[in-house]
């Protein structure tokens, strides 16, 4: 027997186990409440193409309150970093599955270019695209850190299968792999970019097949000792 106020093993076991329980609910509600901001704001971005709405708008159309909002998010720009992120995240991780499903990294890549840039040219997502691209370059000037942060799923990927490429001697190996991957990476979120912005400088969108073969080619073509050196040296006599 134990004296009164002592707490035995069992006692203690059965608290801990009682707090899991509660800080489990607790963390499920919480994640609950935010995924639901989360996919307010995407139906917000999805009818406006824009990120100027206000926290009282969102609130209202979720039903919530400013509390709740504020209790899950510091503020709006926090909200939209936590919305960017999710969608890379799970951008990535599909894409990932497609990759993986290919025959070799030539294929998988060819899919993965090939879907991104299907994705972002998606027309019923033409608000969401429009909304993130502006949104995806105020973050790359004022917190590029965190931009550089939700990107890496997407980084490392591209990377992984450029240095497979690279070292299977199918992609070329005069240029260090993540130099290309970082390139590849440009060119796919430019072009994402001005489609969504509607900036196509020759009157016409580029579609996805012209966009990985300029890719493919940039991979595969090594330039000659004489062009890289010749030509840069009638460069400079100009």
């Amino acid at each position: 027997m134990t004296q009164s106020g002592e707490v035995t093993a069992a006692d203690s076991n059965w608290r801990e186990r009682a707090v899991e329980r509660s800080l489990r609910g607790a963390r499920a509600k919480a994640m609950s409440r935010s995924d639901r901001f989360i996919e307010v704001a995407m139906e917000l971005l999805n009818e406006t193409g824009r990120t100027d709405f206000t926290v009282q708008e969102l609130v209202e159309m979720s039903k919530t309150s400013l509390r709740s909002f504020y209790q899950h998010f510091g503020s709006k720009d926090e909200l939209l970093l936590a919305l960017f992120e999710e969608v890379i995240r799970i951008s990535s991780d599909d894409w990932r599955h497609l990759v993986e499903a290919q025959d070799d990294c030539v294929a998988g890549l060819e899919s993965l270019v090939l879907t991104m840039y299907a994705q972002a040219i998606d027309r019923s997502m033409g608000g969401v695209s429009r909304a993130l691209t502006s949104y995806h370059l105020q973050l790359a000037e004022s917190r590029p850190s965190d931009y550089a942060r939700v990107l890496t799923p997407m980084k490392d990927l591209i990377l992984e299968l450029v240095e497979a490429g690279v070292r299977e001697g199918k992609f070329r190996g005069d240029i260090d792999p993540e130099t290309l991957a970082m390139i590849l990476m440009q060119t796919l979120v430019t072009a994402a970019h001005m489609h969504a912005l509607g900036a196509y400088l020759t009157g016409d969108s580029l579609d996805a097949e012209r966009l990985w073969a300029f890719c493919l080619g940039g991979l595969t073509d090594s330039p000659t000792t004489r062009t890289r050196t010749g030509g840069l040296a009638r460069a400079r006599q100009r």
